[in-house]
This record gives C-alpha cells, sequence and structure tokens, in this order.
C-alpha cells in the first residue's frame, strides 16, 4: 500500500505531534509515524508528565505530613497508598496521550502506529504494529524520535532494583534507601519523589556540584536547600559497579580522580547519567544522513540535514534535550517547509527543574558571561523579603537578573523559589525581545505575589530595590 504526504514526521513526541499539527494548519498532507503504541513520546508517557504527576502527590503527602502544621493545621498520621499514587499518575497520562491523539484527528494528521524507516530521499517504510507494512512517498521528512535513557557502562538497568527514570516511575514500594547517580534534572526530581515519601536519598555525581550546567550561586544554594530536606550528596566521586546481594544492592563509590572505594548498601539504585539520540534503526546510513560524534543528527540553520528534504528536530539534534524546544522546532520547521521564515532563538529556552523548591533559569548563566568577557550587571532579590512568599511560609531563594552593563538589556535570569517554573516566563520574553532591566522595573506588578520578586531583581541591577 502506498500514500503520498507533504510531509512525514517520525517520532509522536512533543516535537513531531506539534509539528504535524502545524503542518497540517500550514494546509500540507501530513502523517505522523510513531511506534510506542501511544502518542507524546517520553514527555508524556515516561518522562515530564508523569514524573510531576508523582512530584506534585508526593509534595502533597510531606506538606500534609509536616508542613501544615505551622499553618495550625492538624493531620495526625498520613498514609500514602503506592498503588492508588500510580494509578492516579496512570490516569494523567492516558489522558494526555489519548488528548493528542485527539489532537491529531482533529486537524487530519495520518496516525500511524509503526516503526518508520527511511529508505531513501521522500521514502518511508512503516513497519505496521497490527502486522505488515506501509510505504509511504514524502516530499518531506521529519526526523522526531527524541532520546533514549543513557547508561554507564557495566551496570546493567533491570528497571526493577537498577532502575532508569522509567522504571524509578513505577517502583512497587518505597525504597528504604534509594542511590541516585547524576544530580541533574532527572536525578534530582525522581529522588524529591521518593525522598519525600520516605527514602533515604544519596546521590553520586562525578562534578564538583550538582546540576552543573546551572548558574553556580543557584547550584549552591540548591544543594544547601535539598540537603537541609535530607538528601545526601556525594560531589566528585564515581560509580564504579553495582552489586546484587541476598539483602538489596552494593554500590561501589571512589572519588572521581581515583582513590579507595567505599560500598553503600541500599535496595534501589537510580541510573540518571543523562539521556542519548534515539536513531537506531531509522535507515540514517542508507539514505546517507550524517550524524555527528554525539549520535546527534547534523542539521543547518533550516534544520535540514545534509540531504535534501529530510529535516530533524528535539532530542536527535544539537541543544538542550527539552519538550519545549523541540515543540518550537516543530513548529519552525513545519513553518520552513510551507515556505514561511520559521525560527527559534536559542538564547530563550528556559529550564525547570521541578522539585520543592523549584528551579528555573533562561539565557546566560553569570559564569558563561565571565568566560565570554562580556559586562553584566547582577540584580538580586530573596523571597525572604516578598510578602507572598513569607504569607506562603516559602522564603527559600531569590531571582537573580543579569543585564548588559552597556544596553542594560537582560542577558539571563535565575530563580529558585516555590513558583519559579512559571515565574521564568516573565523573564523568557524578557530575553527574547531584548527588554531591559528598567523595562521591567517600570512595568506593574500585581500585589501580594511572588511575581513581585522579579520586579525587585530588576530594580535591584540599579542598586534601587524598594522591600531591601
Amino acid at each position: 500500500m502506498s500514500d503520498n504526504f507533504d510531509v512525514v514526521i517520525i517520532g509522536g513526541g512533543p516535537g513531531g505531534y506539534v509539528c504535524a499539527i502545524r503542518a497540517a494548519q500550514l494546509g500540507l498532507k501530513v502523517a505522523c509515524v510513531e511506534m510506542r503504541g501511544a502518542l507524546g513520546g517520553t514527555c508524556l508517557n515516561v518522562g515530564c508528565m508523569p514524573s510531576k504527576a508523582l512530584l506534585h502527590a508526593s509534595e502533597l503527602f510531606a506538606e500534609a505530613s509536616h508542613g501544615m502544621a505551622k499553618f495550625g493545621i492538624k493531620t495526625g498520621k498520613v498514609t500514602i497508598d503506592i498503588a492508588e499514587l500510580m494509578a492516579s499518575k496512570d490516569e494523567t497520562v492516558k489522558g494526555l496521550t489519548d488528548g493528542v491523539a485527539y489532537l491529531l484527528k482533529k486537524n487530519k494528521v495520518a496516525y500511524i502506529e509503526g516503526r518508520g524507516t527511511i529508505l531513501a530521499k521522500g521514502s518511508v517504510k512503516v513497519d505496521l504494529t497490527a502486522g505488515g507494512e506501509r510505504l509511504l512517498a514524502a516530499k518531506n521528512i521529519v526526523i522526531a524520535t527524541g532520546s533514549d535513557v543513557a547508561n554507564l557502562p557495566g551496570i546493567d538497568i533491570d528497571e526493577q532494583q537498577i532502575v532508569s527514570s522509567t522504571g524509578a516511575l513505577s517502583l512497587p514500594t518505597v525504597p528504604k534507601h534509594m542511590v541516585v547517580i547524576g544530580a541533574g534534572v532527572i536525578g534530582l526530581e525522581m529522588g524529591s519523589v521518593w525522598q519525600r515519601l520516605g527514602s533515604d536519598v544519596t546521590v553520586v555525581e562525578y562534578m564538583d556540584r550538582i546540576t552543573p550546567e546551572m548558574d553556580g550561586e543557584v547550584s549552591k544554594t540548591f544543594a544547601r536547600i535539598l540537603k537541609k530536606q535530607g538528601f545526601k550528596f556525594k560531589l566528585k566521586s564515581k560509580v564504579t559497579g553495582v552489586k546484587k546481594t541476598k539483602s538489596g544492592l552494593t554500590v561501589a563509590v571512589e572519588p572521581a580522580a581515583g582513590g579507595d572505594a567505599e560500598q553503600i548498601k541500599c535496595d534501589v539504585v537510580l541510573v540518571a547519567v543523562g539521556r542519548r539520540p534515539y536513531t537506531e534503526g531509522l535507515g540514517l546510513q542508507e539514505a546517507g544522513v550524517t550524524v555527528n560524534d554525539r549520535g546527534q543528527v547534523d542539521i543547518d540553520g533550516h534544520f535540514q540535514t545534509n540531504v535534501a528534504g529530510i529535516y530533524a528536530i528535539g532530542d536527535v539534534v544539537r541543544g538542550a534535550m527539552l519538550a519545549h524546544k523541540a515543540e518550537d522546532e516543530g513548529t519552525a520547521v513545519a513553518e520552513i517547509i510551507a515556505g514561511f521564515a520559521g525560527h527559534v532563538n536559542y538564547d530563550a529556552i528556559p529550564g525547570v527543574i521541578y522539585t520543592m523548591p523549584e528551579v528555573a533559569s533562561v539565557g546566560k548563566t553569570e559564569e558563561a558571561l565571565k568566560e565570554a568577557g562580556t559586562a553584566y550587571v547582577v540584580g538580586k532579590f530573596p523571597f525572604t523579603a516578598n510578602s507572598r512568599a513569607k504569607a506562603n511560609r516559602q522564603t527559600d531563594g531569590f531571582v537573580k537578573i543579569l543585564t548588559c552593563a552597556l544596553s542594560d538589556k537582560i542577558l539571563g535570569a535565575h530563580i529558585i523559589g516555590a513558583d519559579a517554573g512559571n515565574m521564568i516566563a516573565e523573564l523568557t520574553l524578557a530575553v527574547e525581545k531584548g527588554i531591559t532591566a528598567e523595562d521591567l522595573a517600570y512595568t506593574c506588578h500585581a500585589h501580594p505575589t511572588e511575581t513581585e520578586a522579579v520586579r525587585e531583581a530588576a530594580m535591584a541591577t540599579d542598586g534601587r530595590a524598594i522591600h531591601m
């Protein structure tokens, strides 16, 4: 069976399905090929959304257990039903993935379930999940297959005792002791879930600080807060092996620079050392599509590979592995294919860690500005001086704004605080549109809100914060 399409997208995650919908909106005939059996990719199925469901539930549990007493609310002993918790998470996931299927149908996108392989420029074979195959003729092909879990040599993930982020989303019981390998976003978020529910959590990180890509001051403050919550960190350390025993697991940890190993006993190990582009079985080599030494598909400034008519977006290409970055690229490449000027500003891609407090950032870090030799100014405002944060008893953290010393334009912003993930949107817009700190300082913010701290930080770049 042969079908002709203007665009065939391989992968139905955030980048792929957004690309499909936008291309259809622009009048193109579109097919979206997905082998998972459910749309939404890693993000909706085993990533962003199920983890956020567990983070929210575990936060409620922690608050009910020991956070409400300060407001005069007495709850008694609070218990957790893990099976019901997981069922709630799964219900959230199903609702979201079904919603994406509805959107594709609404926009007349052909959703084809199966594994897509590029046979050559303009030709995609789909091994159908239901059996058989389907040959698609495509004027344009978009690779949007996302990423997969990265592993450490010699450590076999079984998704029961030694788990990836996928297994950590479905543990049947609360571990007594969890060792997390990697102090990045995934490790700290999933570590937070199980720590709140009662686990002792030890995080092993090769670098000398947690979240090493983040602004250094934010990273230092974040580590201090997590330690106060009960996290234990072993920095500048590496895991050299994990052995299964009758009583659980034994993790061998030694200094990153070399030295004597120590043994840590636990019952679950979470491997959270990052992700790798998923390109297996796509036929890239046969189609002549080049990849770099990190396994990423090479693209030009318009998302096109070295083979004309074949594009790539999301986690399989350069840049941050973030769902919203993939969505922006999906929109841009659809518009480019349709003859418009699609564009993504990579300096205005926010990042968020959904712990409590949350951590959010956009644009340049202080370290990056120093390395580039850029003259900059820092404006900072603590939540201890914000009235809404004080009323909510959520005063950990601050807003930090970095501006150009010559133009006053906002170059970067970093927030650690209870609602940082929402607050960063205003600052992302500021970076996107080249807004100055003075513009932000003269913008009225509702009182009392945490966002007043953003305005105060902007004012602080000129030494005129009011409430500090």
